[in-house]
C-alpha cells in the first residue's frame, strides 16, 4: 500500500536534504546549491550538487542522483520502507498505521537477524561448553581474558555438519532461511553448517544487529578465515568490525587495523576506538562511514609487504572522503596484536603518539626505495615526491612539502612548485579525458540503456520529452494547459512517457503552486531510475522556463511521434509509406 501523499510531505519537510546529506558528506554553498565529493564513488573535484529548491541531489561523475530518500537507501544499504522508518524516526515522525507491516523483503532481513543472533548465541555456548575446549585454549593463549570474549560475544562453530542448523530449526526457522542467511549451504543431501571447526567472529553494526560472521581455522583445515557472504543484511564492503564499540570511543578518530583478532587485542589494550575491514580491501563507503563518526584515521595495518600495499591502497581513499590520516608503523614486521602481546600497550601508545601523517609516510616510503647519496636516486626520489604532492588538494600542504623536499635536495621551491602545477594539469586533461570518452560511451547508443532502452534509437524525441518533464516540475503552473496540449500517447519512449503520466497524476491532485519534489517518484522507482530521474532535472536546467521553449519541446514530441522508424517502414504497406512522405514533404514546405 503506497504511503500517504500528507506524511511523505512531513517527512520531506521535517528532512531537509541538505541536513540529511550533510551528516554523511561535507559540503559547501555554490550559490543556491551546494557541493562536495561524492560518497559514491572516489574522486578529488567535487562534482556531487545538491539542489534544496526541489530536495534532489546528482552526481555528474557517477551520474547517482535522486531524492533524500534515496540517498538514505544508497548510503545505508536500505530499501525504501526502511529509509523512509529511518527518515521518519531521525525526525520524530509516527508512521501510518497502514504501513506498519512487513513487506516481503523487509520479512526476510527481520528472519535473517532473527537467525543471526540465535546463531551467536549457540556459537557462544558451544565455545564456552565442553566442545569449545581447543577453540577457548587458543583464544587465552593469544591473551584474551574472559571479559574480552564475553563483551565481542565470540564463539565456536563445532566441526559437524548439521549442528548449527538442527539447532535452528528447532527454533522454527526454515532450511531456505538459513540458506538465504548463509548459515547454511545446499548441497547433494540437504543442507549442512556454513562455519564448522572455527572459532567464531560475530560482526555487529551500529543498530546492534549480529549482520554476520567471521570464522577462523582452529586447525589446518580451510582457509585461514571464512566470512559471511553478502546477504540482505551482510555486504563486506560497507560495515566495519566493531565500530558498534568504537563509534563513540575515540574523540573523533577511529583506528583502523586489518582483522578481528587485532581489533580485539587493541580494546583489551584500552584503544577500545579501533575498527577493521570485513576481510575485504578498504572501500569508499567505509571510508565515507567513518566520517560519521571521526575527523582523523590512525591507520594500523600490518608492517609486512602485504599491510604496507593495504595501506597505500587505503591513504588516498581516506582522505578523498576528507578524514586526516596518520599511520602507525610497527617495528620489526610485527602485526599490533603481537606486537601488543610482546611489547606491551604503553609501548604501542607510543607508536600511536609518534606517528606520522600520510604525506610524511609516503615521503619516506620513496625515500627508502632509492639511494639519495647518488644524483639519479636523488632526481627518482623528486619525480615520484612531486607526483605525491600534485595528488594533493590543499594548496597550503603541497607548498610547505615542497619547501622542505627543496632544503633536503639543495633545489629551488619555486621549480618544485612549477612542476607540481604542471602534472595537475596534466591529470585534469587525463581526468577531463577520462570523463568525455565515459560519457561517449553513456550517449552513443552502442551502451544498452538499461533504464530507458528506447533513448539512443529515438534521441531526439527523448530529450524533448525529458526537457519538457523538468520543465513541469519547475513550473507546475503550466500543467494543466501542457497537459491538454499533449496526450501521453504522443511520447515515444515509455520511461519518459509513464514519468509524464505519474506527473499528472500528482499534479492533477496538487493543483498548488511550487516546484514539484522527487519525492513524488520515489515509492514507485529503483534508485537507478531515481537517478536518471535527478539527472533528467539537473541537466535540463532553469534557463529554458519560459513558453518558448514549452511550445518547443510539445512540437518536437509530436514530430518524433509521428515518425516511422526503420523496422516499422519495412513492414508498412505502400500506403502507409506514401503517407509518411507526404507528411515529411508538408515540413519541408
Amino acid at each position: 500500500m503506497a504511503l500517504p501523499e500528507e506524511f511523505l510531505q512531513r517527512l520531506k519537510d521535517a528532512n531537509p536534504i541538505e541536513q540529511v546529506v550533510s551528516s554523511y558528506v561535507r559540503m559547501r554553498r555554490s550559490g543556491k546549491n551546494l557541493m562536495g565529493l561524492c560518497p559514491f564513488h572516489g574522486e578529488k573535484t567535487p562534482s556531487f550538487v545538491l539542489y534544496p529548491e526541489n530536495d534532489s541531489f546528482y552526481c555528474f561523475g557517477c551520474h547517482v542522483g535522486g531524492d533524500t530518500i534515496t540517498f538514505v537507501r544508497r548510503i545505508e544499504n536500505l530499501d525504501y520502507m526502511e529509509a523512509v522508518k529511518m527518515l521518519a524516526q531521525r525526525a520524530g515522525l509516527d508512521m501510518p498505521e497502514d504501513t506498519r507491516r512487513n513487506d516481503g523483503t523487509a520479512r526476510i532481513k527481520m528472519r535473517i537477524l532473527e537467525a543471526n543472533r540465535e546463531a551467536a548465541r549457540w556459537f557462544h555456548r558451544c565455545l564456552i561448553g565442553p566442545e569449545g575446549t581447543d577453540a577457548l585454549a587458543y583464544l587465552r593463549g593469544r591473551k584474551l581474558s574472559d571479559g574480552i570474549i564475553t563483551r565481542f560475544g565470540l564463539g565456536y562453530a563445532p566441526d559437524s555438519w548439521q549442528g548449527l542448523s538442527n539447532h535452528l530449526r528447532k527454533l522454527g526457522f526454515t532450511d531456505e532461511e538459513l540458506v538465504t542467511a548463509n548459515l547454511a549451504s545446499r548441497g547433494g543431501r540437504g543442507i549442512y553448517d556454513r562455519f564448522r571447526g572455527r572459532v567464531i567472529f560475530p560482526i555487529i553494526d551500529v543498530r546492534g544487529n549480529v549482520t554476520g560472521f567471521s570464522g577462523r581455522a582452529v586447525g589446518d583445515n580451510g582457509p585461514k578465515y571464512l566470512n559471511t557472504a553478502e546477504t540482505l543484511v551482510f555486504e563486506k564492503g560497507r560495515g566495519l568490525f566493531a565500530l558498534n564499540f568504537a563509534k563513540n570511543a575515540g574523540g573523533q578518530r577511529l583506528l583502523l587495523a586489518e582483522g578481528p583478532m587485532d581489533v580485539i587485542a587493541l580494546h583489551q589494550a584500552g584503544f577500545n576506538f579501533a575498527v577493521a575491514t570485513q576481510g575485504t580491501a578498504l572501500t569508499q563507503q567505509q571510508a565515507q562511514l567513518m566520517t560519521h563518526y571521526a575527523k582523523e584515521v590512525l591507520l594500523c595495518y600490518d608492517a609486512d609487504a602485504a599491510g604496507q600495499k593495504a595501506s597505500e591502497r587505503a591513504i588516498p581513499i581516506l582522505r578523498n572522503a576528507g578524514l586526516k590520516v596518520r599511520v602507525i608503523t610497527i617495528p620489526e614486521g610485527k602485526d599490533p596484536d603481537e606486537f601488543i602481546r610482546t611489547r606491551g600497550a604503553d609501548r604501542f601508545r607510543q607508536l600511536l603518539d609518534g606517528s606520522g601523517n600520510d604525506v610524511e609516510y609516503r615521503l619516506n616510503k620513496i625515500r627508502a626505495k632509492y639511494d639519495p647519496d647518488s644524483a639519479d636516486g636523488r632526481v627518482n626520489i623528486l619525480r615520484e615526491a612531486i607526483e605525491l604532492l600534485a595528488d594533493l588538494t590543499g594548496e597550503l600542504e603541497a607548498d610547505v612539502y615542497a619547501g622542505k623536499l627543496a632544503g633536503e635536495f639543495r633545489v629551488e621551491k619555486a621549480t618544485l612548485l612549477s612542476q607540481i602545477d604542471q602534472r595537475r594539469r596534466r591529470r585534469q586533461k587525463e581526468d577531463n579525458a577520462k570523463e568525455y570518452r565515459q560519457i561517449v560511451r553513456d550517449t552513443g547508443g552502442s551502451v544498452r540503456d538499461s533504464i530507458n532502452p528506447q533513448r539512443s534509437a529515438h534521441i531526439k524525441a527523448a530529450r524533448a520529452e525529458e526537457a519538457l518533464i523538468a520543465y513541469l516540475m519547475r513550473n507546475p503552473d503550466r500543467a494543466a494547459e501542457v497537459f491538454a496540449a499533449l496526450p501521453a500517447e504522443e511520447f515515444t519512449t515509455d520511461f519518459n512517457r509513464n514519468l509524464y503520466i505519474r506527473l499528472q497524476e500528482h499534479l492533477q491532485s496538487h493543483p498548488a503552486g511550487g516546484t514539484v519534489a522527487l519525492t513524488v517518484f520515489s515509492e514507485d522507482h529503483s534508485p537507478d531510475e531515481m537517478s536518471r530521474i535527478a539527472e533528467i532535472l539537473a541537466k535540463n536546467n532553469a534557463n529554458a522556463n519560459n513558453r518558448a521553449a514549452e511550445r518547443d519541446y510539445i512540437r518536437v514530441i509530436r514530430e518524433e511521434h509521428r515518425k516511422m522508424t526503420p523496422q516499422e517502414l519495412a513492414q508498412a504497406d505502400d500506403e502507409t509509406i506514401l503517407a509518411q512522405m507526404e507528411a515529411l514533404r508538408r515540413k519541408k514546405q
